[in-house]
C-alpha cells in the first residue's frame, strides 16, 4: 500500500501493516494528530467463507455490534468507492499474544463471557479467535466487526474457548502460523 492514502478527501499516513484477514488488510495509520486503523477491503478468495459486498457487511456488522452492546472500536469513516474504512485504534496486547506469552487472562474471561452473552442475546456470533481481542485499560475490545447469525457450534464455549489457553488447537495454530 502507498505511504499516504486518502479516505473521503482526508489523507492518512500508513505506518505499518497490522493484520490481514478474510475481508481486508488493516494498517496502523496517522492523520490529524492521532493513530487510527485504516482497513483496505480485498477481494482475495477465501475457501471457507462467502461474502457479498464486504464494505456493506462491515457497515451492517458495525451497526449490529453497537446495538448488541459489544465493546468495539468506533468507525470514523467509510469510503465506499475505494473500499476503505477508518476506525479507532485500540492500543494494547491481543489476547492471543497474552496466551502465547504466558500472561494470565483470567480477568478477561468474565468480560468475554459477558460479551458472548450480549452477542447471543442479539442473535449473533462474533469471531472469538483471540487475535480479534485487544486489552486496553483492563477492558477487552472486539476489534473486528465480523458477526454472523448465532449458532451454538460457533459460540464462545463451543469454539472460541479452544484458543483462549494453551490448548492443542492453540499450539497447532502457533506451530503453523508465524
Amino acid at each position: 500500500m502507498d505511504k499516504a492514502v486518502s479516505v473521503n478527501g482526508i489523507d492518512y499516513e500508513i505506518i505499518k501493516l497490522l493484520g490481514h484477514g478474510k475481508g481486508g488488510y488493516s494498517y496502523l495509520a496517522f492523520s490529524s494528530g492521532k493513530n487510527v486503523v485504516l482497513k483496505q477491503i480485498h477481494h482475495e478468495p477465501c475457501d471457507y467463507y462467502t461474502f457479498g459486498s464486504k464494505i456493506e457487511a462491515e457497515k451492517n456488522d458495525y451497526r449490529r455490534l453497537k446495538e448488541a452492546g459489544i465493546r468495539i472500536p468506533e468507525m470514523y469513516a467509510v469510503d465506499d468507492v475505494s473500499e476503505r474504512i477508518v476506525k479507532e485504534y485500540i492500543e494494547g496486547p491481543t489476547i492471543f499474544e497474552m496466551v502465547r506469552d504466558g500472561i494470565p487472562i483470567d480477568p478477561f474471561m468474565i468480560q468475554i463471557r459477558e460479551m458472548a452473552e450480549r452477542a447471543k442475546n442479539a442473535g449473533l456470533n462474533i469471531d472469538y479467535f483471540p487475535t480479534n481481542f485487544v486489552v486496553q485499560d483492563n477492558l477487552i475490545y472486539y476489534i473486528d466487526y465480523e458477526c454472523n447469525l448465532y449458532m451454538d457450534e460457533w459460540n464462545f464455549e463451543n469454539w472460541g474457548i479452544r484458543y483462549w489457553s494453551r490448548t492443542p488447537e492453540f499450539e497447532d495454530y502457533l506451530a503453523n502460523h508465524s
